[in-house]
């Protein structure tokens, strides 16, 4: 008697097998002309409004799309969106690798489309520095919310962006948004890199940690620290279950030792078993009070503001180095550059002067 496998992202569905006719070579030459084939600003923006999964997914495609090519679409599905965005609560995510970060979204998201909401997780994955690929396993590691029909999963590459956050998440915010979503999850690489970018673009940031990693007290110098509204102690279960209640107790004492926010909030440290699905309601609840009393003193739509304010200026940044680079003088002129550096014939300074004086 065959054994009935548990359903799972790790298996292969029934009926599926490697001889489909999905294999042959006319269907997948179907499949990578429908890719390939523009889709209608309109009909796509449509899609979008209407909650189509599959739209949706086309339209951040787009929007992180390196071609030149794509940005004037890009930037009119953007454009026709935004009436539609701006209705969401948007929660940033970090913590170092190991700490649960996708077994915690996966049970707050649980917990979130249980209550009815509609729940988007833009997941950034590390890319690497030398074959700049990255791994996308965010909907393997998710394998229950990824079946919800009220939740959305995006695994992005997080490039060379600061922080590790996607060059192009603050667009993909928006055409979540539109798409109906009322929450939006962006979970960050959390390597020790700097978590200002996804700060920049949310309402609410938490900080998972551990307890017995040695770093409650290390944690108290870092910059982060100040700028989570919210601190979860995660695996707070069995045997580890003292160390996080004692962690807890270090962590409001560290919390003490800061100015007070300009939200005027004081950041509180709660425990959780994402694992367990333990604690994820008291969360939710606590992040409730702190829109609750944003909202009240004004502060929420303040910081939404300097929030734009802050990615114009990115934006123009980002937009000045990619024209920078993809003239076809600096490109050779660069690469004449390396070379004399490689030779010991110039310095990085005296050719980056030489190369921004031929940006013109």
């Amino acid at each position: 008697m065959s054994k009935k496998l548990k359903s799972s992202a790790l298996h292969e569905t029934d009926g599926v097998s490697s001889q489909s006719d999905i294999t042959s070579a006319s269907s997948i030459k179907r499949i990578q002309e429908k890719r390939k084939a523009k889709l209608d600003t309109n009909i796509l923006v449509t899609g979008i409004l209407n909650g189509n999964i599959t739209a949706l997914s086309r339209a951040i495609t787009l929007v992180e799309s390196s071609n030149p090519k794509h940005l004037q679409q890009a930037n009119a599905v953007i454009k026709l969106c935004l009436p539609k965005a701006n209705k969401s609560v948007r929660i940033g995510i970090t913590g170092v690798p190991g700490v649960g970060k996708s077994t915690f979204i996966e049970a707050f998201g649980l917990h979130l489309t249980s209550l009815g909401k509609k729940v988007a997780v833009l997941a950034v994955d590390p890319s690497s520095s030398l074959s700049k690929g990255s791994i996308l396993g965010d909907k393997t590691r998710m394998e229950d919310l990824v079946k919800d029909d009220n939740a959305f999963i995006r695994p992005s590459a997080s490039g060379m962006s600061l922080g590790g956050v996607a060059r192009k998440t603050r667009e993909s915010i928006i055409l979540c948004e539109a798409a109906g979503f009322d929450t939006i999850v962006i979970e960050t690489v959390g390597v020790g890199q700097s978590e200002t970018a996804v700060h920049s673009m949310v309402d609410f940031f938490l900080l998972l940690k551990i307890a017995g990693a040695g770093d409650e007290l290390q944690g108290i110098k870092r910059g982060i620290i100040e700028m989570a509204d919210a601190i979860a102690i995660n695996k707070a279960d069995g045997e580890n279950l003292k160390a996080a209640q004692l962690a807890k107790v270090e962590f409001n004492r560290a919390l003490h030792l800061y100015p007070q926010k300009e939200s005027e909030w004081s950041p509180k440290v709660s425990l959780c078993s994402a694992l367990h699905r333990e604690g994820i309601d008291e969360l939710w609840v606590l992040i409730l009070e702190y829109l609750e009393h944003t909202k009240a003193n004004n502060y929420f739509e303040t910081h939404r503001t300097e929030q734009n304010k802050f990615w114009l200026l990115q934006t123009i940044e980002d937009r000045l180095k990619s024209d920078f680079f993809n003239q076809a003088k600096i490109k050779e002129a660069l690469r004449t550059q390396l070379q004399l550096i490689e030779h010991g014939e110039t310095t990085p300074f005296v050719a980056a002067e030489y190369l921004l004086r031929l940006k013109n």
